[in-house]
């Protein structure tokens, strides 16, 4: 079985128009986001021994801060910079050919609309909507990445911030 966690970055700033999409920090909504998000991406079953990251600063950002507030976790992260995508397509292939065959869970740290349309095409629940800092696991039944497609895996977990306000 192969476990896929998602979380998309948490809510960006605009404030600086002079920042280019990519170099985009947090906002402070952001930033209380993951803190309420961490404990509980733990408590669902999140195994952070594999986590991919977005370069993008604000989903960098948001695994940082994620690991921040989490006590008695100690994990590191690789960016990637094929997750700066907005394309389900894009995730799908990083999926397939990026993923270390020898690993059975991943986390990936990215972006909408990819986040959401991976999930509703690959996913055997479609969801309405992904917020931001959402996290979101899929299994595969399945013993390679390379097996995933669509509606090939079950959706086990989704959380949100405003679930914990």
């Amino acid at each position: 079985m192969k476990t896929l966690h998602l979380i998309r970055h948490a809510k960006s700033s605009w404030t600086d128009q002079s920042l280019v999409d990519i170099d985009r920090p947090l906002a402070p909504r952001g930033i209380r986001a993951c803190a309420v998000m961490a404990p509980e991406i733990a408590k669902s079953g999140c195994n952070f021994s594999n986590v991919f990251t977005s370069p993008a600063a604000r989903a960098r950002e948001t695994i940082e801060r994620i690991s921040g507030n989490l006590k008695g976790f100690s994990f590191t992260w690789t960016v990637a910079e094929k997750l700066y995508t907005f394309s389900a397509h894009d995730l799908l292939a990083f999926c397939r050919d990026d993923l270390p065959a020898t690993i059975d869970q991943a986390v990936i740290v990215g972006h909408n609309p990819a986040f959401h349309d991976f999930c509703s095409q690959m996913g055997d629940t479609p969801l309405e909507k992904l917020p931001t800092c959402a996290y979101v696991r899929l299994e595969l039944d399945a013993d390679a990445w390379g097996f995933i497609g669509p509606g090939r895996m079950r959706l086990t977990g989704f959380l949100t911030p405003k679930m914990f306000r």
